[in-house]
């Protein structure tokens, strides 16, 4: 990426024009009315043969609160994530987090009259035309109202959350966009963690040894502020899941991914086989790198032909590109995102870290943020975004209700986008080029079976020591450090792990959804999965991924993966998903061997 390019930033007007503005101060106003109307329309018990009239308006209401309420809240939100110094914007984000404590009494009273009707309501879901489609929401109310407190408490909860655990999390956020250190002495210039993380990916060793120990050094000076957050907000948490007649947060992570408990241990299981062939694939790397072992920071090394830079421009080209190889559809769509100021790329202070993609249901758009550096990864961060957006573009007319779909499905969107792009670049590669794409491939895989499930060791341990008490800054540390020892095992440098990945990771910090990890590993297979259905099937798959995505609201995802052909409650099926990694990592290894004239 040339230094001189200029990166886009998002264009929010046709959402809102801004915080001071009559549309604005109007969506606020609409959205306070709908919530108590929405509330005194649950507080009321429906009379004896009205119930049918009640639920139906009861969902048209939450639908109009809900969608808006979520525009104006990410409107707020994605203001303060590309400024987090930006005080109104986190007024605002207050401000809508305020007002939507009425909905969330009213979504407490609605659950507790559709279980005082839970007959009623089943019969109508299972034969009304009006309702029936409705059905699996009702069903999933009724589920979260048997893990509800008391409207009171949940009052109560609702409301301490915005100091409590939200606030961690904001001050996560603050801390990690704005901390930094001086990067040249001679010229005085500053670089903030997130820009000495994207030196990760910088070809010259020096530079990313030189950037990981700046990095760890600026953690070390915000460690005791980072650990309070982390204990406020997982304090938060285990405190409410008791409550709530959790048995911990595991079992309500499960429950928010729409899977089951077997389908949760077939995934670990067939990741945690998968290891020694990771391990074989970083001591590949470390061949070819020359040095003995890779340190944390030669995970994300470049290699062989992805190690150039890409501009913007062409950023765009190939994903709109790639895109339209699949669909006509999906390609216009990545062209219109690209076009219509969608998204936000440029790396600069009081932006926070990684990439994310947003919906705004009332004005039927999403909108996605990047750091974009130039490279592969980077490039295939924007795919991956793009293809949440998708998701979401196809789900944008539905009612409200069925437009929520869990973590795990909503990244088997954007690891298929990913792999869209991925698998047809593969194609007509060959030589360094095609060694630098196995590697890309191969260490997005690394961090999405590997590191994702040291994260998930992590946090597990987290939750176990959190409800006896408080954790300092090293014992967070040491609890990483064990469990990427676990994970990576031989296939890093011990002595070069990153302690403060508990600091870096925001996903810690939501007190909303804990184990915010494996869903990436579930959507990386059952992603992979899709894409195989799409090289049996050709062209006409298209369709039949649209289909797929719609279905994500409407269902678990037992249910959606049975229906696409897959038993995910097997370790086979997952191993299934594996083994395409094995394969690259197999001839990954072939070709590193082959350029440093080693015989296998």
């Amino acid at each position: 990426m040339s230094n001189n390019e200029s990166l886009p930033r998002w264009d929010l007007n046709p959402i809102y024009p801004g915080f001071k503005t009559e549309e604005y101060a109007a969506a606020k106003a609409e959205f306070g009315r709908l919530c108590a109307e929405y509330e005194a329309h649950c507080a009321a018990a429906p009379v004896a043969g009205a119930f049918r009239a009640w639920l139906i308006e009861a969902i048209r209401l939450a639908d109009a609160a809900g969608s808006l309420g979520e525009t104006l809240g990410a409107y707020a939100y994605v203001s303060y994530s590309v400024d987090t110094r930006d005080k109104t914007a986190m007024a605002e984000l207050n401000a809508v987090e305020e007002l939507s404590l009425a909905l969330k009494r009213a979504e407490v009273a609605f659950k507790n009259v559709l279980a005082a009707n839970r007959a009623e309501a089943g019969a109508l879901a299972e034969s009304d035309p009006e309702l029936s489609r409705y059905r699996f929401y009702i069903e999933e109310e009724l589920l979260w109202q048997s893990r509800q407190m008391s409207p009171e408490l949940e009052d109560l909860a609702s409301d301490l959350s915005r100091s409590g655990g939200d606030a961690w999390g904001r001050l996560q956020e603050t801390v990690s966009s704005t901390t930094g250190a001086i990067w040249d002495e001679a010229s005085g210039e500053r670089k903030t963690v997130v820009q000495l993380r994207a030196l990760a990916f910088d070809s010259d060793r020096d530079v990313r040894r030189k950037a990981f120990e700046k990095e760890l050094a600026c953690w070390k000076g915000v460690e005791t502020p980072m650990a309070a957050a982390l204990n406020g907000v997982k304090g938060f948490t285990v405190t409410l899941n008791r409550r709530r007649g959790w048995e911990g947060a595991l079992d309500k992570s499960i429950a928010q991914s729409r899977i089951s408990r077997a389908t949760l241990d077939a995934l670990l299981a067939a990741m945690e086989e998968a290891l020694p062939m990771w391990r074989r694939y970083l001591k590949a790397k470390a061949r070819l790198i020359g040095v003995p072992s890779c340190a944390f920071f030669d995970l994300f090394a470049p290699v062989g032909g992805v190690g150039r830079s890409y501009s913007w421009a062409e950023a765009r080209d190939i994903v709109v590109s790639k895109f339209s190889a699949f669909s006509p559809a999906m390609g216009a769509f990545a062209s219109s995102a690209f076009g219509d100021g969608w998204i936000d790329a440029e790396p600069r202070e009081g932006k926070v870290g990684g990439a994310y993609c947003i919906d705004f249901p009332r004005a039927r758009v999403a909108r996605v943020m990047c750091n974009f550096d130039g490279s592969f990864s980077s490039l295939s961060t924007v795919a991956h975004e793009l293809g949440h957006a998708y998701h979401q573009h196809v789900l944008k007319d539905e009612p409200y209700a069925l437009t929520h779909y869990p973590m795990t499905l909503a990244e088997t969107a954007s690891i298929f986008a990913e792999t869209v792009v991925f698998e047809d670049a593969l194609g007509t590669a060959s030589g360094d080029e095609r060694l630098g794409l196995l590697e890309n491939h191969l260490q997005d895989g690394c961090q999405i079976l590997v590191d994702i499930l040291s994260r998930f060791y992590f946090e597990r341990a987290v939750f176990e020591r959190r409800g006896e008490g408080e954790l300092s800054a090293q014992e967070f540390s040491e609890l990483m450090l064990d469990a990427q020892r676990r994970t990576y095992g031989d296939g890093l440098d011990p002595e070069l792990l990153h302690p403060y990945m508990w600091a870096v990771k925001g996903h810690y910090y939501s007190p909303a959804l804990s184990f915010y990890n494996f869903p990436y590993a579930f959507g990386q297979l059952f992603g992979l999965g899709l894409y195989e259905r799409y090289r049996e099937e050709g062209p006409r798959f298209a369709e039949t991924y649209r289909g797929i995505l719609l279905e994500t609201g409407r269902a678990d995802a037992v249910r959606v993966c049975a229906d696409a052909g897959f038993d995910i409650e097997t370790p086979g099926f997952w191993r299934s998903g594996v083994a395409s990694f094995s394969r690259q990592a197999d001839e990954f290894e072939r070709l590193v061997d082959a350029a440093k004239g080693m015989a296998r």
